[in-house]
């Protein structure tokens, strides 16, 4: 007999299941840049993904690494994907599915339960749903809130990105706040300094001009830049100073409007979407998020990430965290002009030093992020399927 048969044959451990991704890519929103920093930090972390798509639009979707495997289930809306996401699910046997925000969530349940699998499902929650909901109709809340009630409870574990919304979430939910995991988005990516470091050739951030104050974020009823606006009237009423709105939206012509109203309009720049914001960001004097409401504003993160001094209102949710209650940059009633007009003003002449600001999102990396997202997602699994293996 040959030595090759006189050899003992050893098995070749089965390769771990990769973590499914089930997200919908449909434009330049922040929950998809999150998705995809927080798949960069797996792919980093030697995990293998399938991506899951029903939509591939916006310009996230490029940064993807090429070791991510994307998978198109065949539909458009995250409901209409359910048969396809139950095929998967049965057929691949992922160790885990992440389902990156509310319709997604509720949409795996429903394909699991199809499946007939026991898939693993962490969701992640971004929004405060009871903020964000309370200007709609008492049968929209209704049915909104009922959906929730029905499907959270049958997700394994829910992650929020902030406390408010891990509150908000448990209230809605009628589930326990002890049970949703707060893990801060991976906002700071190992990219960031680079981004910012790019040339900015907008005039105002030129040398010895007036201090520039940025706000960013889309161009609607959530961002509240009708305040900002009137707020830097009051500022620039007193002292030289420029006001640039970074985004896109269908607000642009009121803003507009509003400016030359208030006599502002030589001092506002609304350039719309940029794909890199970061110079700007790193090169203002000062960043205002004057939101109505929040998860965790993922812009004022990356400008005090940046060492850019900021001010807030203290929406629901997530300002009141990121600055410790007001020990990192100001805080400020929603919608209330004279508070944010003076807090802008006072930041402007006593800004925190920038070691101070990036001391204070050190939670906020690509890395710690994608790692406790993954202590859930492989939590009583990766176990099992190595034991199972050997």
């Amino acid at each position: 007999m040959s030595s090759d048969r006189n050899t003992a044959r050893v098995k070749t451990p089965d390769p771990i299941p990769p973590i499914a991704v089930f997200v919908s890519f449909s434009g330049h929103g922040g929950v998809e840049r999150m998705v995809v920093s927080l798949i960069r930090g797996f792919v980093d972390l030697g995990r293998r993904v399938d991506l899951l798509l029903t939509r591939t639009e916006g310009p996230h979707f490029a940064r993807l690494p090429p070791q991510v495997n994307p998978i198109h289930l065949g539909a458009r809306h995250t409901f209409t994907a359910v048969p396809a996401l139950a095929r998967y699910l049965r057929r691949h046997r992922p160790l885990a599915l992440l389902a990156a925000k509310d319709r997604a969530g509720r949409a795996a349940v429903l394909a699991r339960r199809l499946a007939g699998t026991d898939t693993r499902i962490v969701m992640r929650l971004g929004t405060h749903v009871s903020t964000a909901m309370a200007e709609k109709t008492a049968l929209a809340r209704r049915l909104r809130f009922g959906a929730i009630r029905r499907s959270y409870p049958r997700v394994d574990r829910i992650v929020a990105v902030s406390a408010g919304v891990a509150e908000d979430t448990a209230h809605i939910a009628g589930i326990a706040r002890e049970s949703i995991r707060v893990i801060r988005n991976p906002v700071i990516t190992p990219e960031l300094p680079g981004l910012a470091a790019a040339l900015c050739d907008h005039p105002w951030f030129q040398p010895e001009q007036p201090p520039v104050i940025v706000g960013a974020g889309r161009l609607e009823r959530q961002k509240d830049f009708p305040t900002l606006l009137r707020a830097f009237a009051q500022v620039r009423g007193e002292r030289p100073c420029r006001l640039v709105i970074l985004g896109a939206g269908g607000g642009r012509a009121r803003l507009a409007a509003l400016s030359a109203e208030l006599g502002i309009a030589a001092d506002l720049d609304l350039p719309g979407f940029q794909a890199n914001p970061y110079p700007f960001l790193a090169r203002a004097d000062l960043f205002v998020l004057s939101s109505r409401w929040e998860g965790s504003p993922n812009v004022l993160t990356e400008a005090m990430a940046l060492g850019t001094p900021v001010v807030a209102t203290d929406c629901p949710s997530g300002p009141h965290e990121l600055l410790d209650g007001g020990r990192y940059g100001p805080l400020v009633p929603v919608g209330d002009i004279p508070a944010l007009g003076q807090a802008m003003a006072e930041t402007l002449d006593q800004p925190l030093p920038p070691e101070i600001l990036k001391t204070a999102v050190a939670d906020y990396t690509q890395a710690t992020s994608a790692a406790r997202y993954l202590e859930l997602l492989e939590a009583g699994v990766i176990g099992e399927q190595r034991g199972g293996s050997q």
